[in-house]
């Protein structure tokens, strides 16, 4: 997507395929001895493991058959040359091993490792060892596997979940889809993970965010001599994915001028909140006011106008009985923010029919996006989608965990169908604008687990989307990542089970305060 300047570069992630080629490439092409490779895998993986977890004793590692397992047999060596106990299990029969798996487990061995094949445990000697080790070591499965583990990976997966030990997974939790972020079947939940040559983009969203635990990256540098191999685009090997933090977005935002009035910075109309439901468009319209809108108003029903005023004096509430009554108000907005409670009856049909009918730049969200599923798709440029995965399942017209099997494709699809940009809500939000690579806003929060988030989210894209309105992908992902940095900084006063949306729009001043900072200091540049 496109970048203006201030902040940092985002990261680029890639399909589990890219990544095996880029191995290949540094290999065949570069001349790096791929035994070599492993070695500096381990060394890292294990630095990391003594520095997350120092105090360390005993350590399990447990190895599949391909080059993961390789990996973790050196992971092995690593921490008995470091004074480590350790228990070492190969889940798949070391006879299957072959090229460097075999020579690390051969070099493991050598070193005094004693690998135990996991067929020599029964399950209580199994269960035994796992409940007496302190920290476990995931070498099971690697990129290669895309499937529900078998037998016996999703047993020994099971049994190291119920442990509730740490565990750090090998380059990708056993289990998990590297490229999409699915589990088909049991997943290793790892407190870390750390991967290599280049990021994956399965590990950032769906359950990849939560069970890879913290992920690191380690491109291996020193051994392949030539930097980061992934991220130069030596290797001809193409990002599907760009990883957005709030630091690489911090200059988006166009700098405000010491002569700045309210007109320059977009008019937001927030159509939502039928009856019973004005909180939701409430929740909007101050996440509009507090994202830096040069006006908000709200239309709503009647019966809202009088709790709106008092909560946010600073938004101009309408109520609306019909529809005819909305186009005088979309003729002075800039973006319109539709559907945040807005219900599937008359009166919520009335509204989005004059907001589509408008053209106005728009961002469509909850009810908006139900009443679109049952209408022909007509693709607008102008336009943002905000669904969860549910709604999304609805306007694809296929099932939520066909969604949530590729939330990659399953955002390009939407796109491909309505146009402008799609927001897939989740953890590790995906942001598809039609174009190569999406992007994925790093990170999860599950104190947002609660109502009227959404409601904030649509709110704040509408505000930057007034802002930066030549660009509604922009706009889209620069939403997504002020949201989650404002619920994580106010996590950090009221906790997770605590939170609520108001507490996410009490934070955004602080974190745009931040963005005001680098485009001074950018302007001082200039």
């Amino acid at each position: 997507m496109p970048q203006q300047a201030g902040g940092s570069l985002p990261d680029a992630l890639f399909s589990a395929d890219s990544v095996r080629r880029i191995d290949q490439y540094v290999i065949e092409q570069l001349g790096v001895d791929g035994f070599d490779l492993m070695q500096s895998a381990a060394r890292a993986a294990f630095r990391r493991l003594a520095l997350r977890w120092p105090g360390t004793e005993t350590l399990l590692v447990l190895c599949g058959a391909g080059n993961n397992g390789g990996d973790g047999y050196l992971i092995a060596a690593n921490a008995l040359r470091h004074g480590l106990t350790v228990h070492c299990v190969a889940v798949a029969p070391t006879e299957k091993l072959n090229g460097d798996a075999r020579k690390a487990w051969q070099k493991a061995t050598a070193d005094g490792v004693k690998v135990r094949e996991l067929a020599e445990f029964s399950e209580a000697e199994l269960d035994s060892l796992i409940e007496n080790a302190g920290l476990i070591v995931d070498a099971m499965l690697g990129t290669g596997a895309s499937g529900a583990p078998r037998e016996p990976f999703a047993s020994v997966i099971a049994r190291c979940n119920r442990s509730g030990l740490p565990m750090l997974a090998v380059d990708v939790p056993s289990g998990l889809n590297a490229t999409t972020g699915a589990a088909k079947g049991e997943v290793v939940q790892a407190s870390m993970t750390v991967t290599f040559i280049g990021r994956k983009a399965g590990l950032y969203t769906g359950q990849g965010a939560a069970a890879c635990g913290d992920t690191v990256f380690e491109s291996l540098s020193t051994a392949i001599k030539t930097g980061d191999i992934a991220e130069n685009g030596e290797n001809g090997e193409s990002p599907i994915a760009m990883l957005q933090s709030w630091k690489s977005v911090q200059g988006w935002l166009p700098r405000r001028p010491a002569n700045a009035h309210k007109g320059r910075f977009g008019h937001v109309l927030v159509v939502a909140g039928d009856r019973g439901f004005g909180g939701a468009g409430l929740l909007a319209a101050e996440a509009a006011a507090r994202s830096g809108a040069g006006l908000v108003s709200l239309a709503t029903r009647p019966e809202h106008v009088t709790a709106a005023l008092a909560r946010c004096p600073s938004v101009m509430v309408h109520g609306l009985t019909h529809g005819s009554e909305l186009p005088s108000l979309l003729d002075a907005a800039t973006v319109v923010v539709c559907g945040p409670g807005m219900g599937q009856g008359a009166w919520g049909q009335q509204m989005l029919q004059q907001v589509v009918e408008s053209g106005k730049p728009r961002v469509l969200d909850a009810d908006a996006l139900n009443l679109l599923s049952s209408r022909v798709a007509v693709p607008a440029n102008n336009q943002i989608l905000t669904p969860h995965p549910g709604e999304a399942a609805r306007l694809l017209n296929c099932l939520v965990p066909e969604v949530e099997a590729d939330r990659l494709a399953a955002a390009n699809k939407l796109q491909s169908l309505y146009g402008g940009a799609v927001l897939l809500k989740g953890a590790g939000t995906v942001i598809s604008a039609g174009e190569a690579a999406v992007d994925i806003a790093g990170g999860s929060n599950p104190g947002m687990a609660t109502g009227g988030m959404g409601d904030v989210l649509s709110g704040v894209i509408g505000a930057v989307y007034a802002q930066i309105i030549e660009s509604p992908a922009q706009a889209a992902t620069l939403g997504a990542v002020v949201h989650l940095e404002a619920a994580s900084r106010a996590s950090v006063e009221k906790g997770y089970m605590g939170l609520i949306a108001t507490d996410v729009i009490d934070a955004l001043p602080q974190v745009f305060r931040e963005a005001e900072s680098i485009t001074g200091r950018r302007e001082e540049e200039e």
